[in-house]
């Protein structure tokens, strides 16, 4: 199912990263009182009256003179119309309205997108600082305090009001690919040879596809549907540093894809853009391969392909479920070796296991290492069954899930793996209370 897309603008110091925070439940950006800042994450994931959309935090704002500096906003403003349905614009109640505000207003207000603005800071509201806000011109304005909480309800009110409905994707054999990663690391050029003729555009230079590319294509009677990312559409006019910003395109793609192939350039290596790719398809729960582009440029040795392996290995350590391989864009060297892959963890992620054979595996689990105690209290588990796949998901009934310490689940997690496989997915573990009794009628 796609969700919908909510981007939160404005200029520093207005509480953008502290509204995130608080609309995604969880800390994921980096909030302090300096100008620019963010350097975390800029993405999350939110539900609120049913709906559940991404989130998109454009701080990270570099402080500078007047230029540079409403050049950044300008970008970010650009970027968040561009991928956003609804937009949150954040103005600070205390300052009132400023002439940046009515330069980030003008550049929403001919983009015809949804916009609600939300004047921050404002827990000790008097009743008249918001009048000012409504000249900008973009329709009702909402009064907030991030930092307490005061009037988000009502904010997400109205996002979800705005926000599209959801599309239920259509049932198909086909399997959807979401080919992500940065700017110019050989996507299109992956795409390309694997479709066997030019259908993205190729170049050195990074962001030069101009519209998203989603390719459907058949190989030895499987389909697929490609979604390309290669990079931001030059739509109106996107400023140069967007390498940072480019991730948001890829998010879309995760949500909508089955299998995500992460590519990595490997004349540079891991960087924090692609952790933060591969994080979000990990917390999503896609089937995930992480493919390294441009091994034909790589000097090797005997061993190469065992090291280079690892060190991917090691930086992306919360994902060592995800199957790695090294490839060649240019020279198609193990390129169609990818589409085997693929077609596997797309299998191990929609596999259904017989509750017989879960027991059987907690069973044995349970002969091999006896479970946790607290307090002389020892953790019992009653039995399991798998509630869902995509990724695959077991809930295991137990006497006091609060006893269950995560080196057991991991014990537990891997057991289940050694099993079944599952390779490419996470393997998620769920634990409900059931009392002796009931555990004894459920059996």
């Amino acid at each position: 199912m796609e969700k919908g897309t909510v981007a939160i603008v404005g200029r520093p110091n207005v509480g953008k990263s502290t509204l995130f925070n608080r609309i995604c439940g969880q800390r994921k950006a980096i909030v302090e009182d300096t100008p620019g800042v963010t350097r975390d994450r800029l993405y999350g994931t939110a539900e609120w009256n049913g709906k559940e959309f991404s989130v998109i935090d454009t701080g990270g704002i570099l402080l500078g003179d007047d230029e540079p500096f409403l050049r950044e906003i300008r970008m970010q403003a650009e970027l968040a119309v561009e991928e956003a349905d609804v937009i949150i614009f954040v103005v600070d109640g205390r300052e009132g309205l400023t002439p940046t505000d009515q330069e980030v207003a003008e550049i929403l207000r001919t983009k015809g997108k949804n916009v609600v603005v939300a004047a921050n800071k404002l827990e000790n509201f008097q009743g008249t600082e918001i009048w000012d806000f409504y000249s900008l011109g973009l329709g009702e304005v909402v009064r907030i305090s991030s930092e307490h909480g005061i009037g988000t309800g009502d904010l997400l009110d109205r996002v979800t009001e705005l926000l599209p409905e959801a599309k239920v994707a259509e049932e198909s054999s086909a399997i959807k690919v979401a080919i992500v990663g940065r700017p110019n690391v050989g996507k299109s050029s992956l795409v390309n040879n694997l479709l066997g003729e030019e259908r993205v555009i190729v170049s050195d230079i990074p962001g030069t596809t101009r519209d998203a590319v989603d390719v459907p294509f058949s190989y030895e009677g499987q389909d697929y549907i490609l979604i390309d990312t290669a990079g931001l559409r030059k739509k109106g006019k996107i400023w140069e540093s967007v390498e940072r910003y480019s991730v948001i395109r890829s998010l879309r793609a995760v949500d909508e894809a089955d299998v995500v192939l992460h590519i990595i350039d490997l004349t540079e290596g891991v960087t924090e853009q692609d952790t933060k790719i591969i994080g979000y398809a990990h917390d999503q729960g896609k089937a995930l391969i992480l493919a390294g582009n441009k091994w034909d440029l790589i000097e090797k040795e005997t061993g190469t392909f065992e090291q280079t392996v690892n060190e991917i290995r090691t930086k992306v350590a919360f994902a060592t479920y995800a199957p790695i391989t090294l490839i060649s864009a240019v020279t198609k060297q193990r390129v169609l070796k990818l589409l085997e892959m693929i077609q596997e963890v797309d299998a191990e992620a929609r596999k259904l296991v017989p509750t017989s054979r879960v027991n059987e595996i907690i069973r044995d689990a349970i002969r091999m290492q006896e479970p946790p105690s607290d307090k002389g209290v020892r953790l019992r588990i009653y039995y399991g069954l798998q509630t869902g796949t995509q990724p695959p998901r077991f809930t295991l009934f137990v006497n006091d899930p609060n006893l269950m310490h995560f080196s057991y689940e991991r014990y537990l997690e891997n057991r289940f793996r050694e099993a079944f496989g599952f390779a490419g997915s996470r393997v998620l573990l769920s634990y409900k209370a059931r009392t002796d009794t009931e555990a004894y009628d459920k059996r």
